[in-house]
This record gives structure tokens, sequence and C-alpha cells, in this order.
């Protein structure tokens, strides 16, 4: 599957459907306009300039999101390199709101309660999951 930001100037290619998407209530997700789908850095690729942005509120952020500089669609994450070193190059986020909705048919889109997640362990939901499409 392909992807481009807003402006076409960034584009992202995963090698398939994503098997669920979050749509996170944390203040990063939430702000940032994101939907995350989740892969092996391995198996996506971008192609554009994005700029990245940590979050400077946290004493040792996870998560690097980066966006086109040109029109600021949210493209991806990555971890940090500090996250990096503790749970190895594992995983990358993709913001599944650059694909077009009916794309997205079938796959489960969750709701995890960020705002309230203490950092570890799982989430908790602000609302049960739906099937894109139903």
């Amino acid at each position: 599957m392909t992807f481009f930001c807003l402006c076409g100037r960034v584009r992202v290619d995963i090698p398939a459907p994503p098997a669920f998407i979050n749509a996170c209530n944390c203040t990063l997700c939430s702000k940032s306009g994101a939907r995350w789908a989740y892969f092996s850095p391995s198996e996506v690729g971008v192609e554009g300039v994005t700029n990245g942005y940590s979050r400077e509120d946290k004493e040792d952020p996870a998560a690097e999101i980066h966006f086109c500089p040109t029109c600021g669609s949210t493209t991806h994450f990555v971890l940090t390199a500090s996250a990096v070193s503790r749970f190895g190059n594992s995983q990358m986020g993709v913001n599944m709101r650059l694909a077009d909705e009916k794309d997205l048919a079938g796959t489960e889109l969750r709701y995890p309660d960020g705002r309230s997640w203490p950092g570890k362990g799982g989430f908790d939901y602000v609302r049960p999951a739906r099937i894109i499409g139903e």
C-alpha cells in the first residue's frame, strides 16, 4: 500500500494493510492528528524529506514523529535513540489518516486511553473497538 502526504512530496509504502490501527487520545497523537499502524522499520519505505519532533515535556521521549515540512501532514514515527537502545529497532508507526478509509475496510480501529497510561503495561481503552467500514 502506498500513501502520500497532502502535497504529495512524502511517500510512505507499507507491505500490507495493518492488523489494527490505534486512535490514541494522548496529547502527542491527538494534536498530531495521527492514527497509528505499527510495522517493523524494515517493512516501511519513506521517500521525501520529513522533519522530526520529539516531545520536550518528557525527560526521555520514546518516539519522534515525522511530518512533511511543506504541507505539515504527519507521516510516521520512529523510535528515539534511547528507545532503540532499550527495545531494539523493533517498531515504526505509520499515520493511517494518510490512507483512504475505503482502503482500510475490515481493519480494527482501537481507542487506547493514552492520556491515562502510566508508561508501562497495557492500555485501557476509552471505548470499544470498531471495524472500519461496518
